[in-house]
Protein backbone atom coordinates (compact mmCIF):
# COMPACT_ATOMS: atom_id res chain seq x y z
CA UNK A 1 0.00 0.00 0.00
CA UNK A 2 1.33 3.42 -0.85
CA UNK A 3 2.04 6.18 1.64
CA UNK A 4 -0.64 8.25 -0.12
CA UNK A 5 -3.24 5.55 0.56
CA UNK A 6 -2.20 5.32 4.20
CA UNK A 7 -2.39 9.10 4.47
CA UNK A 8 -5.90 9.07 2.97
CA UNK A 9 -7.03 6.44 5.48
CA UNK A 10 -5.48 8.39 8.35
CA UNK A 11 -7.17 11.60 7.22
CA UNK A 12 -10.49 9.79 6.81
CA UNK A 13 -10.15 8.50 10.37
CA UNK A 14 -9.31 11.96 11.73
CA UNK A 15 -12.25 13.45 9.85
CA UNK A 16 -14.60 10.79 11.20
CA UNK A 17 -13.40 11.43 14.75
CA UNK A 18 -13.90 15.17 14.29
CA UNK A 19 -17.47 14.51 13.11
CA UNK A 20 -18.02 12.23 16.12
CA UNK A 21 -16.75 14.91 18.52
CA UNK A 22 -19.07 17.45 16.88
CA UNK A 23 -21.98 15.02 17.32
CA UNK A 24 -21.10 14.52 20.99
CA UNK A 25 -21.04 18.27 21.54
CA UNK A 26 -24.35 18.71 19.71
CA UNK A 27 -25.95 16.03 21.90
CA UNK A 28 -24.53 17.56 25.06
CA UNK A 29 -25.81 20.99 24.09
CA UNK A 30 -29.34 19.62 23.97
CA UNK A 31 -29.23 18.48 27.61
CA UNK A 32 -30.85 21.70 28.82
CA UNK A 33 -33.18 22.84 31.53
CA UNK A 34 -36.03 22.49 29.02
CA UNK A 35 -37.72 19.32 30.29
CA UNK A 36 -40.39 19.21 27.59
CA UNK A 37 -41.11 16.18 25.45
CA UNK A 38 -40.00 18.09 22.35
CA UNK A 39 -36.61 18.87 23.91
CA UNK A 40 -36.26 15.26 25.02
CA UNK A 41 -36.97 14.01 21.49
CA UNK A 42 -34.38 16.40 19.99
CA UNK A 43 -31.84 15.25 22.58
CA UNK A 44 -32.65 11.61 21.83
CA UNK A 45 -32.31 12.17 18.06
CA UNK A 46 -28.92 13.80 18.67
CA UNK A 47 -27.88 10.69 20.59
CA UNK A 48 -28.68 8.50 17.59
CA UNK A 49 -26.62 10.81 15.35
CA UNK A 50 -23.76 10.57 17.86
CA UNK A 51 -24.03 6.79 17.84
CA UNK A 52 -23.90 6.72 14.02
CA UNK A 53 -20.87 9.05 14.02
CA UNK A 54 -19.15 6.79 16.55
CA UNK A 55 -19.82 3.77 14.34
CA UNK A 56 -18.31 5.60 11.35
CA UNK A 57 -15.23 6.64 13.35
CA UNK A 58 -14.75 3.05 14.50
CA UNK A 59 -15.00 1.76 10.93
CA UNK A 60 -12.49 4.34 9.71
CA UNK A 61 -10.14 3.42 12.57
CA UNK A 62 -10.36 -0.26 11.72
CA UNK A 63 -9.71 0.42 8.01
CA UNK A 64 -6.61 2.44 8.90
CA UNK A 65 -5.42 -0.21 11.38
CA UNK A 66 -5.93 -2.96 8.80
CA UNK A 67 -3.87 -1.03 6.27
CA UNK A 68 -1.12 -0.39 8.81
CA UNK A 69 -1.13 -4.05 9.82
CA UNK A 70 -0.86 -5.09 6.19
CA UNK A 71 1.93 -2.59 5.48
CA UNK A 72 3.98 -3.27 8.61
CA UNK A 73 3.34 -6.94 9.30
CA UNK A 74 2.11 -8.25 6.00
CA UNK A 75 -1.13 -9.76 7.32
Amino acid sequence: MSIENLDQLRLAYKSAVDAWVDAIRAEEALATEDHSMTAWERWDAAHFREHDAHTEATAAREAYKDALRSENIGI
